[in-house]
């Protein structure tokens, strides 16, 4: 086995977005108005909710906390890759790889966590609907964003602690466009072993339980919906799903092709391609997704902003 130089490293380089001088200006501001529509997009669900005592239910309170951890999602990578490329010049420092991966972890896990809440309220709403402000009451949904977020802060801050103890080559080259723990571990010159079945354990377990949730959510709400008598109600108990299910999709898809990708493929553009999709269109895509689908936000959105128009 070819024996590599090891030496404490001080950067890594990052993926070049591309490496025609010409397409630099453009590609910019195609990430940046892909940043602010993501920001404004969600900052404005985040405000609907706060500002209509409608909304004030436990499903748009976990719908604007998927709202708030999609902005810091976008926040922890784009920014980054907006200096590099007005940079030209794709690198970044030891400490600043491991602050993102750190956070790029826990807020994909945390959103993770709350597509599998959004599931159990759903599934209370409709299948228990006469207990469902006794379940879902307002401590509850308090103590289950925080019992997630505390297993999303535990978990990120073990991988990335494991990561603190490998030893890296010279010039590490990360394939992608931030620093994503799975590969920045095959950058590594020491022993991976525990690395590998901490993180892909994690994956399936952390991973496994909300998505199990989400399954389980939708067969009794399927279930519970085809023996509604009405259609109309049946339609209304499966429109108010519509957006959730459509979010699902999307990060899910989105997940597993940058993990497949990663585990199953030696092409950088693919695994490329899978991590934009994962941390810039998807948070981009959520507020749309929902404000486009459930007339209860729209109706908040354009109250909100008509009054700020009115002020203006």
């Amino acid at each position: 086995m070819e024996t590599r130089n090891q030496t404490a490293v001080s950067e890594f380089l990052l993926m070049e977005v591309t490496e025609d001088p010409e397409l630099q200006p453009l590609l910019f501001s195609l990430f940046l108005s892909m940043y602010l529509v993501t920001v404004l997009g969600n900052l404005l669900i985040i405000l609907a909710v706060i500002s209509d005592s409608h909304l004030h239910t436990p499903m748009y309170f976990f719908l604007s906390n998927l709202s708030f951890t999609d902005i810091s999602l976008s926040t922890a990578t784009i920014p980054k890759m907006l200096m590099n490329i007005q940079a030209q010049h794709s690198s970044i420092t030891y400490t600043g790889c491991l602050t993102q991966i750190y956070f790029v972890l826990v807020l994909s896990c945390l959103e993770n966590f709350l597509l599998g809440l959004m599931a159990y309220d759903r599934y209370v709403a409709i299948c228990h609907p006469l207990r469902y402000t006794v379940i879902m009451n307002p401590h509850l949904c308090i103590l289950m964003i925080l019992l997630t977020l505390s297993i999303s802060v535990v978990n990120s801050l073990l991988h990335s602690l494991m990561v603190l103890r490998l030893s890296f080559c010279t010039d590490p080259e990360i394939p992608l466009f931030f620093c994503e723990a799975v590969h920045v571990i095959k950058l590594a010159c020491s022993d991976t072993l525990i690395n590998n079945i901490l993180i892909y354990f994690a994956a399936c377990v952390l991973g496994g339980i909300p998505l199990s949730g989400i399954i389980f959510s939708y067969i009794h709400i399927v279930s519970s919906v085809l023996r509604m008598p009405s259609s109309g109600g049946r339609y209304k108990a499966f429109s108010t799903c519509g957006s959730h299910l459509s979010v699902v999709s999307l990060f899910y898809g989105t997940s597993f092709g940058v993990y497949f990708s990663s585990a199953f493929t030696h092409s950088s553009g693919k695994s490329a391609v899978a991590s934009m999709m994962y941390t810039v269109v998807t948070p981009m895509m959520n507020p749309f997704i929902y404000s486009l689908r459930n007339t209860d936000v729209k109706g908040a959105l354009r109250n909100l902003l008509s009054r700020r128009f009115s002020y203006l």
